[in-house]
């Protein structure tokens, strides 16, 4: 036997005289055989580790050097009143040694010979590590018994057994219609845990009579839906799921098994293969309203604003009855984005599991993901998605991921798809366990999604069910898969439907006969017939956008525009505020830099001046939570700020134990959790909008490092942020705070690319702001949910502001009776009848400004910050520049003419300033040229480049 193969093959429990073997090595080298002295020291440290780790109860030597309990073959030898030489001890040991490699080689490398494919066209070669020949097993060893101890107890039953027995067990559960992937799971309590039910279980033995049925009638339901589809709509797109029909029976599988273990709530998220027929079969979304989409009638009812989308990106939800209880299914809608919903999905159950309190174990929520495997590889937020699985403040107790391996993406063939041996690898990188399913085996496939279920609920970490299928209408009803595959599709036009081969097992099993069979075939589309003919004359008449946690809730009217809600807070509330933020424990040992800051904020309190940024957030979030709703912010280094400004989690300089101070303002308010994120845009933005899905209560927030990084996360922005409402009638009131401002730090720390979030602006969709002031900042967060609707805050969050000495507040100007001003007029005291120029500008540069005209003490130009930019604040702009009669009107900005504000602005102001009765100009637009990029990389640059706009807008042409 090589050491090549033992170092390879060793790397979990294994054979008890192989411990006992190398503890006395250990000990003393020359203590044992020089073949077995020679092995362990060719072993490198990680092998030594693990049999370092392996007990040795059941061997022992006493001083002639033979087994006290030696292998069961020697006992047959001592029987016949043979002798036991030592010799025959270490050959009986090599067996049991090599037979235990065996054993490793199947559990880790078995499912590279699985039979997966349901078409066969797989080539999956004979892999060297299976061959006993490898360890030195020749064909006369083959039949001859060996001593394996209980390593194989759960397969077959007794400690000794020949080759040829251990091989045909060890081929049945893992070179089958499975391949079980486990051996890469650190954890020795998950090894041991899958080892044990993947073994211990027939994959085909589980299912009685009644288990058959259930599963042959779930393949009834799906392909029925299908065939029924693909007959009344001819060559219309459905991304039907034909081939993985099995897929259904999985789902089914799932949600039973973990209801029965206590999950009262399940969220799905998919892409669109397959999401008709789950919206049909698995969230039962009425037929007739599934067909009357079909005819073109929109989901919703005409009273109901919005664009909609197709029929395959829709969602829904239900209550059904398992297990005894009431367990609520959902399906989130998703764009053809694919992979996009990830992260939404687990914000959504991390939410609900919230609301409900499981916060522990957070068992009672269960999020499905159904993947394509081309998709599961390539998209890049798979893998954030799965980054973020154990973290404290995104985890949710694991997630079930079922992929619908069509072993082809779009016309892509898995060879050019992904560089690993499968499209699931990347699943490794969490230690989640992986069972390959062959598709068109239901049994096997219900076995492993209940195991997959199981896993889930016992050990709270995510785990993969992939079923090896194919489709059979190609990428859509439309295409034709044949121009690129014509192989794999000549043998998908001859093979038979999952339905068709399982009902035909069942039939010569004599579970099910041929007339029971059609029957429920029959049964079942002729309820799809009744459907369709209802479906033709409905309409829907209800929308379930705003029921349960969203119940009080309405949409946005276009008179909201005209009102600001009274945002304000009792100046005692504000000062219990402060009075918190100030105060940690007597026994905390706090910064000295910190400590500084603290006693910064009780002067301010003190006095009702100077309120920084920093602290209209705090008093904002304190004076929310006193009022009892929960807030949750998230983001790369959040907990103290980017610039170093927020500090609202504070660490002991000894233990660094956490301190937040928000969190003991009094007895009974509500909590607030700061999460410093993993280095991620796209997960962690989708993660905090899944959030809002569930509860519109909380007050949700993503800050991101740079505003500039926010481009990492577009497609959430795009899809889901910018456009969910309109499209699935789902409203978010989630904040996004991009620092934004150009101080010479570069392109890539100047712009949060402010002009794109305008461009996404229309139909009243979400609030952009860029803000001057702590109060307004105060105001626009407490909107967010004094609002009696939801809508998306993006804000374009200060830098070198944080700590300007002019962009500070008052305490009076969040106090009673105060709200959110759109618009900030001139505050100098400076004559209007002198006003010959007014400038218009929004954010820092405002500063710029302010401080150049005092500098130069300029009279005649008056400064008008629009503090929000979107809804456009038309009615605002006019009461801010009626006193200025005749006067220039410019728009002054500091990002390039292409970019900022201006393009959206122009066209708007232009129209507003019309409507005042006097003869204004069209606005000139004052800033930086047009560029490619955001920002000059050169400070000296940036300097003259602002110090040139800034007296440009303040000098009268």
């Amino acid at each position: 036997m090589g050491v090549n193969v033992l170092a390879t093959a060793l790397s979990g429990g294994n054979a008890a005289f192989l411990a006992d073997q190398y503890k006395r090595w250990t000990l003393d080298p020359k203590s044992i055989d020089t073949s077995f002295a020679n092995l362990f020291e060719a072993l490198g440290d990680e092998e030594r580790a693990i049999l370092a780790d392996t007990g040795s109860a059941e061997w022992a030597k006493d001083g002639s050097g033979i087994c006290l309990e030696p292998p069961r073959s020697l006992n047959e030898k001592a029987a016949e009143g043979q002798p036991i030489t030592q010799g025959d001890a270490k050959a009986a040991a090599e067996d049991t040694l090599r037979a235990m490699l065996l054993i490793r080689a199947f559990r880790t490398h078995g499912h590279l010979e699985a039979k997966l494919d349901p078409l066969g066209l797989q080539e999956r070669p004979a892999r060297a590590e299976l061959d006993p020949a490898t360890y030195g097993f020749k064909a006369e060893d083959l039949g001859r018994p060996i001593y394996i101890g209980r390593i194989l107890s759960d397969l077959i039953g007794r400690e000794t057994a020949s080759v040829n027995e251990i091989i045909e067990a060890l081929r049945r559960v893992y070179c089958g219609p499975a391949g079980v992937e486990y051996t890469h799971l650190v954890d020795s309590e998950r090894y041991e845990w899958v080892r044990e039910r993947v073994e211990s279980a027939d994959c085909h033995q589980w299912a009685d009579a009644e288990e058959k049925k259930k599963i042959a009638q779930y393949l009834t339901e799906s392909e029925g839906f299908e065939a029924f589809c693909q007959k009344r709509y001819v060559g219309m797109k459905r991304f039907g799921l034909e081939g993985g029909e099995v897929m259904i029976a999985a789902l089914h599988s799932i949600i039973g098994e973990t209801a029965q273990q206590g999950v009262n709530e399940v969220t799905i998220g998919m892409p669109h293969r397959g999401r008709l027929n789950t919206l049909a079969n698995i969230v039962r979304k009425p037929f007739i309203n599934i067909f009357s989409e079909f005819g073109g009638v929109s989901f919703k009812p005409d009273d109901v604003q919005g664009s909609g989308d197709v029929k395959y990106h829709l969602g829904t939800s239900t209550d059904i009855q398992l297990a005894g209880h009431q367990v609520h299914i959902s399906l989130q809608p998703n764009p053809s984005h694919l992979e996009a919903v990830d992260p939404v999905i687990e914000g959504k159950v991390r939410a609900r599991q919230d609301l409900i309190g499981d916060t522990e174990g957070r068992h009672s929520v269960l999020g499905i993901m159904i993947h394509g495997d081309a998709a599961f590889a390539g998209q890049g937020v798979v893998y954030e998605t799965l980054s973020m699985s154990q973290l404290d403040g995104y985890r949710t107790g694991g997630t079930v991921h079922v992929i619908v391996n069509n072993q082809i993406g779009f016309t892509t063939n898995p060879i050019n798809g992904y560089s690993g041996v499968y499209g699931t690898d990347v699943a490794k990188s969490v230690q989640a366990p992986i069972f390959h399913v062959d598709g068109d085996d239901p049994e096997a496939v219900v076995f492993y999604a209940r195991l997959a279920a199981s896993f889930r609920q016992t050990f709270g970490s995510d785990v993969v069910l992939d079923i090896v299928c194919y489709r059979r209408h190609g990428h859509n009803e439309s295409d034709e898969p044949a121009f690129t595959q014509p192989v794999m599709y000549s043998a998908i036009r001859s093979h038979q439907s999952c339905r068709t081969l399982y009902v035909e097992k069942l039939v010569n099993e004599g579970v099910l006969s041929k007339e029971e069979a059609a029957s429920a075939w029959d049964a079942f589309h002729a309820a799809l017939d009744k459907a369709f003919e209802a479906a033709k004359s409905y309409r829907p008449n209800k929308a379930d956008w705003l029921e349960k946690s969203w119940f009080g809730l309405r949409a946005m009217t276009d008179t909201d525009l005209e009102k600001e809600v009274v945002t304000g807070i009792e100046a005692a509330l504000l000062q219990k505020v402060g009075t918190a933020l100030h105060t940690v424990p007597n026994d905390f040992d706090l910064n000295p830099k910190i400590a500084r800051q603290l006693d910064a904020k009780k002067k301010m309190m003190e006095s009702g001046e100077g309120l920084d940024w920093a602290m209209g957030e705090a008093l904002a979030f304190g004076t929310l939570l006193e009022q009892n709703h929960h807030i949750r912010l998230s983001g790369e280094d959040c907990q103290r700020g980017t610039f170093s400004h927020r500090h609202a989690v504070l660490f002991d300089q000894t233990t660094q134990k956490a301190f937040t101070p928000l969190n003991h303002i009094a007895e009974n308010q509500a909590k607030i959790e700061i999460h410093n994120s993993l280095l991620s845009e796209f997960a962690v933005l989708g993660y905090e909008y899944g959030y809002t899905m569930a509860d519109p209560k909380s007050l949700v927030l993503w800050e991101a490092q740079f505003g500039d990084f926010a481009n990492g996360a577009q497609v959430i922005i795009d899809q889901f942020i910018a456009s969910g409402e309109t499209k699935w009638l789902r409203m978010s009131g989630l904040v996004m705070l991009l620092p934004h401002g150009y101080e010479g730090q570069g392109p890539e720390h100047s712009s949060a690319r402010l002009e794109r979030y305008l461009q996404l602006c229309a139909e009243n969709n979400m609030i952009v702001c860029n803000l001057t002031t702590p109060a307004n900042y105060f105001h626009a967060l407490r909107r967010q949910l004094v609002r009696d609707f939801r809508k998306p805050l993006i804000v374009m969050s200060p830098k070198s502001l944080l700590r300007a000495k002019l962009a500070v507040s008052t305490l009076a100007e969040m106090g009673p009776g105060t709200s959110f001003r759109p618009v900030i007029g001139e505050i100098d005291e400076i004559d209007p009848a002198k006003v010959k120029r007014v400038v218009l500008c929004s954010g820092k540069v405002y500063y710029d400004l302010l401080s150049a005209r005092r500098d130069q003490k300029i009279d005649q130009v008056a400064i008008v910050r629009v503090e929000q930019l979107y809804p456009f604040p038309d009615r605002h702009i006019v009461e801010a520049l009626k006193p200025y009669a005749n006067a220039q009107i410019v728009w002054c900005q500091e990002e390039p003419e292409n970019m900022g504000s201006w393009q959206f602005i122009s066209h708007r102001l232009g129209k507003t300033v019309r409507q005042i009765d006097r003869n204004f100009e069209w606005p000139e637009y004052v800033g930086r040229e047009g560029a490619a990029s955001p920002a000059t990389g050169s400070a000296k640059e940036h300097a003259a480049q602002q110090a040139a706009l800034v007296q440009s807008a303040l000098t009268i042409r």
